[in-house]
């Protein structure tokens, strides 16, 4: 079991949607953390040492390595469907060298222990994902970009097992994740987010792409965050699912959204637009023997995901 009291702990991404919780619980285990993003200084927690970063450049990896003996890799390069087919090159290059700048640098600072942030989006169309059925399939045509780039990452701590016998790095592959400090706003943000943005600020009609039957698996942040953790401190090297294992329809999703800020908006659903895969749900067994269990129902995330839009995005505006 690995212990992370006083242990000098790098999280790249910990200014974000799940490095906001994640750096939380790493200090209240007692660890000495350091985050490093591109975002304002005034999101990093006030107990940690923050560097305002570009991590594509190997010699900003390497300095942001030294000394840590954790590394937590949370960089995420996110693009709606239309930046996909648009910009493919905008949302593959960094996460190229996000992946494998800071792993081996991590390697070459003599980093205890590493921790790989994937995703869902890695598996291609099947109605339940599992962990080992990734390398039996080819990539997902739709995402084929982002889901090279996570799998690229994926293949690097294997190979890092291999020669270098690291055989302390950790992979988890995330669900449809929400909750505050999300992105609400760009053309990038996800359906959660941008449900609530739209919802919340009374976009009349409301225009979705595909007919709401897709499904979804939804987790919270903070319990994706808890999750890592889990994984980290039980050193486990085969990736691990972190999701909620249940499916959400996307018409269920909004209702919740709707309810929940007490907006009843106008819809306008388009069948003629691509929505995605008809079922995109995770297998969770692999997580469960490790105790994870999702602690936040959906309602209640959406609930707490909402007022905090309206307290500190809307307050801002």
């Amino acid at each position: 079991m690995y212990d992370f009291k006083n242990k000098r702990v790098l999280v790249a991404g910990g200014t974000g949607l799940i490095g906001t919780p994640l750096v939380e619980m790493l200090l209240e285990k007692g660890a000495l953390v350091s985050v490093v993003s591109l975002d304002n200084p005034s999101r990093a927690h006030p107990d940690v040492e923050f560097s305002r970063l570009d991590l594509t450049d190997f010699t900003n990896c390497m300095r942001s390595c030294c000394r840590m003996e954790y590394v937590f890799n949370l960089l995420c390069v996110k693009g709606s469907p239309t930046t996909v087919k648009a910009r493919p090159a905008h949302l593959l290059v960094p996460q190229l060298l996000f992946n494998t700048n800071l792993m081996e640098s991590a390697r070459r600072n003599g980093a205890e222990g590493f921790l790989f942030t994937s995703s869902i989006g890695i598996y291609d169309t099947a109605q339940v994902f599992r962990e080992d059925s990734v390398w039996d399939t080819p990539l997902p045509q739709n995402d084929r970009f982002p889901a090279c780039a996570k799998r690229a990452g994926e293949l690097q701590a294997e190979a890092y097992r291999i020669e270098y016998g690291w055989n302390s790095i950790s992979i988890v592959r995330p669900a449809n994740t929400y909750g505050p400090f999300d992105d609400f706003e760009s053309d990038a943000a996800m359906v959660v987010p941008s449900f609530i943005r739209k919802v919340v600020s009374r976009i009349h009609p409301l225009c979705v792409r595909g007919d709401g039957s897709e499904v979804r698996d939804f987790v919270y942040a903070r319990d994706v965050a808890r999750g890592m953790i889990l994984v980290a401190e039980q050193g486990v090297t085969d990736p691990v699912n972190l999701g909620s294992g249940v499916g959400v329809s996307i018409r269920e999703l909004l209702d919740i959204v709707c309810q929940e800020a007490g907006e009843k908006p106008s819809i306008e659903w388009d069948p003629r637009q691509y929505g995605g895969d008809r079922i995109r749900v995770m297998d969770v067994t692999r997580a469960s023997a490790l105790g994870f269990r999702p602690e936040i129902s959906l309602r209640k995330g959406i609930s707490d995901t909402i007022k905090w839009y309206r307290d500190h995005k809307l307050g801002s505006a």
